[in-house]
């Protein structure tokens, strides 16, 4: 069904042209659009002219015309005047809103495809057989992105990225209330560096529409259609993931959440089994800021003494010390790699539990 709106859009526009009055009714006589406050007056004519076999009429001064939907009455469109001009010209508004019914229906019935498509709720005949009969090339390579905003979708995310996206082949389209969700065709894209470049452009365009905390994350590229769901189930986990540890980062990408994909899909029990055997009743979340600063800053330099006491502006011994501070209070001395990397992974752990027990309360 198209929007009252859209109506409203087309017969102004088409007045503009013809100088003509439209009013657009259903078939119970309820105006859905017009040009002109008189003409919801005809409501008994257009009922009455519903009823009738003529395609067209006119009756009082106005000419009547139907516009079916697949064989089934939808609207009365009401062209105001008599004469052949008017005829015409609304002839071609009616000629204009059927067409805006198929393209409508056509979009509808894609957009039920591409959500059953990702939700895995089709079997795999279904998905070839509706593709081809809704036009849709099935060997084409594609990826999945998720735009999530600050304010769900209640800042109209879903109609302003079908505006962005219109004039391509991608597939704008949302499963629930909080995420925007597009199928990217790639079939002109050469490098995996136009997933990010289009990713970037998205965020750009929002960011001029005004939207904040803006999230994009995405999976990766699939060369057949029934692959689609999977690059969305990656996506997805891509969004969750980097919300707990690329929190820094508004682009996130499947292929770059290492290893934390993995402990994103370890069990809370297991995790707290974890941090128990490595700090037994303490956590990292204890450790004072100048330890936890210190910690992550030898990480970021890639456990050089030198270079992280030079750019926390302490003496190497200071550093040295803190190090066999912290060795003494965890048996874990961060100069060794084995120790480091043990210390590292168990910080992340701590990170996703917290995560995720911020969703419990």
């Amino acid at each position: 069904m198209i929007s009252n709106q859209i109506l409203q859009n087309t017969i102004d526009g088409l007045k503009g042209i013809a100088r003509v009055d439209f009013c657009v009714m259903d078939t119970d006589g309820k105006e859905s659009a017009s040009t002109a406050a008189n003409m919801s007056e005809c409501a008994h004519e257009a009922v009455e002219f519903g009823k009738s076999p003529a395609d067209s009429q006119e009756i009082k001064g106005f000419q009547y015309f139907k516009i079916f939907d697949e064989q089934q009455l939808e609207y009365i469109l009401i062209a105001a005047g008599t004469g052949e001009g008017v005829y015409m010209a609304g002839k071609m508004a009616a000629f204009q809103i059927q067409n805006l019914l198929v393209a409508y229906k056509e979009r509808f019935d894609k957009d039920n495809f591409i959500k059953n498509l990702l939700l895995d709720n089709l079997l795999l005949i279904d998905i070839y057989s509706r593709a081809k009969k809704l036009h849709i090339q099935t060997d084409v390579k594609r990826v999945v992105m998720i735009v999530e905003t600050a304010d769900g979708r209640d800042n109209n995310v879903l109609e302003a990225m079908r505006t962005f996206l219109g004039g391509t082949r991608d597939f704008v389209t949302a499963v629930d209330e909080n995420n925007v969700i597009v199928v990217k065709d790639l079939s002109e894209a050469e490098t995996t560096g136009e997933i990010e470049k289009a990713a970037a452009a998205i965020e750009s365009f929002l960011l001029k529409e005004k939207m904040s905390g803006i999230h994009i994350a995405y999976g990766t590229v699939v060369k057949e259609i029934k692959e689609v769901s999977r690059s969305y189930k990656e996506a997805k986990m891509a969004m969750d993931v980097g919300k707990i540890f690329f929190d820094e980062r508004n682009i996130i990408a499947y292929s770059e959440l290492g290893i934390g994909r993995l402990i994103y899909q370890l069990p809370i029990p297991l995790c707290k089994m974890f941090i128990k055997e490595i700090f037994g009743g303490k956590s990292p979340d204890d450790f004072d800021e100048e330890t936890l600063t210190t910690i992550n800053k030898f990480f970021e330099n890639s456990l050089n003494v030198s270079e992280t006491s030079r750019q926390l502006f302490i003496h190497r011994n200071t550093l040295v010390y803190r190090l066999d501070k912290l060795q003494k209070n965890t048996g874990l001395d961060l100069r060794v790699f084995e120790d480091a990397i043990t210390f590292r992974i168990a910080l992340m752990v701590v990170k996703y539990m917290n995560y995720m027990e911020s969703f419990e309360y």
